[in-house]
This record gives C-alpha cells, structure tokens and sequence, in this order.
C-alpha cells in the first residue's frame, strides 16, 4: 500500500498549498509521473515536425527570423498540448487527494478507475483546444482560459460531476485566488521547466562552442523529463487548490466533520450538489 499523504482539512497559504501538493506528488509519484513522462514524450513526438517547420533550434526552440508565422503555430500547439496533459494529470491527482482529504488508502492502480475518464478526456481535450486557440490568438485569452477553466478535471473527478463553469465559479471566488494560485504555480514550474529543459544544455553547446549532433535529440528528451515533472506537480496543484478553495468558501471542513458525527461517509461531502 503506498504512503498515504495528509491534506490538511483546513484553509491554507498559498506555500502551504504549494507544499500540500508536492506531498500529494511525492506520495502518487509513480502512477503521476509515469503518466506524466508517456504524455509529455507524446507531445515531444508530435511538436518535432512542428519545430523543423518553423527552423526552431535547440535549446530554446526561439523564434527564427525568416518564419515567425510557424513558429507562432508551433508555440500555440504547445500551450494546447500542455493544456491537455495538466488536465488529465488533474484528474489523476484529484482521484488521490480526495480519499487523502478524508485519510483513506486507495492502492495506485484504482485511481484510474476513480477518474471517470469519458468526462475527464473530453473536457481534456475542450481545454487543450481552448488554450492552444487563446495562445494563438494572444496570450490574454491563454491566461482567462487557463486561469479560470483548468480546474474542470478536479472538478469532474472529486465532484463526480461539473462543468467548466463551475471551475470558473471556483477559480474566481476570493478576489480571483484560483486564477492568481493557477497561474504563480504555472510561471514557478515554468522557471523550473527552462533551466531543466533547456539550462544544461545550453551551458554545454557554450562550453563546446559547437552543436553537436545530439543536440537536436537530447533536447526534447531533456524538454520531455522536465515537462513530465512539471505537469504532474501542476495538476496536483489543481486537486488541492479544489479542495481548498471548497473548504475556505463552502465549508467543507465542517461539512465532513458533521457527516462524520453522525456516522455517515465523508466522502458524500465532496460530491456537489447544485
């Protein structure tokens, strides 16, 4: 039975929040980053043609002169991947934190079964969809669509129903703390992403004063592991960010805590009624 983390049944600070789901990552770090690593080589697979098109080089994949029009594709594609991905890791990672909420063991391999994955992959695929045409479009739209509508996949998994409104209600409550957590755990995971992805790399092609051949692989291996870290730490910023946005804003801390004195399930308190 894997170590089962301990969400605190209480509001938190935005480091507390921060902490609660990096132990939500460290406890599920086996089925969160193997699901992460086979979706983020996917999105290295599908990305490579993209970044020969626009004449991306490695290991920045900056803009190149001569084509910023595909290169401005090939940036929009991959804020449509990434979308995709941190929503399916969402609901990975809320199929784990709401038994952890409540102290209940559940083994890593019933979380898929807990993800309602119909739901969860077409919302996934509505919200890659979305931040891939708001990128495009201007990165103002990314950061509504982001902001607001990426807590959709908690929200179906930990809520058994939901929409993306819902998660825009969520996400806009207390001053819009949602939409700033979303996006400070974003631009913070991003710093990391680019010295992981790109950092090494670069200091060596410096050192070298060449590109080596491996350059133009070992890159989006390197871009592939860093995202893989990166979107399972995100998504399970968006179960516990759920979880306590509904304890500072609908008493959900009390809520459980009465049900439990009566000696009902807990669980009935995470599934919203509207």
């Amino acid at each position: 039975m894997p170590a089962q983390p301990d969400l605190p049944l209480r509001p938190m600070t935005l480091g507390e929040l921060l902490d609660a789901a990096m132990t939500l990552l460290r406890a599920r770090a086996l089925p969160l980053l193997l699901t992460a690593g086979v979706l983020a080589a996917l999105e290295q697979a599908l990305l490579m043609p993209l970044r020969h098109a626009a004449s991306a080089s490695p290991p920045l994949y900056g803009p190149a002169e001569d084509d910023f029009e595909s290169w401005w594709l090939l940036v929009a594609a991959g804020f449509a991947t990434e979308g995709f991905i941190v929503c399916v890791l969402g609901a990975l990672a809320a199929a784990a934190a709401g038994p952890a909420l409540l102290g209940r063991p559940v083994r890593h391999r019933e979380l898929w079964a807990r993800t309602r994955p119909v739901p969860t992959l077409l919302a996934a695929l509505a919200l890659g969809a979305a931040c891939g045409v708001a990128a495009f479009a201007g990165f103002v739209g990314w950061i509504v669509v982001y902001g607001f509508f990426g807590l959709v996949s908690a929200v179906i998994v930990i809520e058994r129903s939901g929409s993306f409104l819902r998660s825009a209600r969520l996400a806009a409550r207390g001053g819009m703390r949602g939409v700033w957590t979303r996006l400070t755990a974003y631009l913070t995971w991003l710093a990391v992403r680019v010295v992981l992805g790109a950092g090494w790399v670069a200091i060596f092609a410096t050192v070298t004063g060449d590109r080596p051949g491996w350059l133009d692989w070992i890159t989006p291996v390197a871009w592939g592991a860093a995202n893989a870290v990166a979107y399972a730490a995100l998504g399970c910023v968006d179960a516990v960010l759920l979880l306590e946005t509904r304890i500072r804003t609908e008493g959900l801390d009390i809520a459980v805590a009465r049900i439990r004195s009566r000696g009902g399930d807990p669980a009935a308190a995470l599934v919203h009624v509207p």
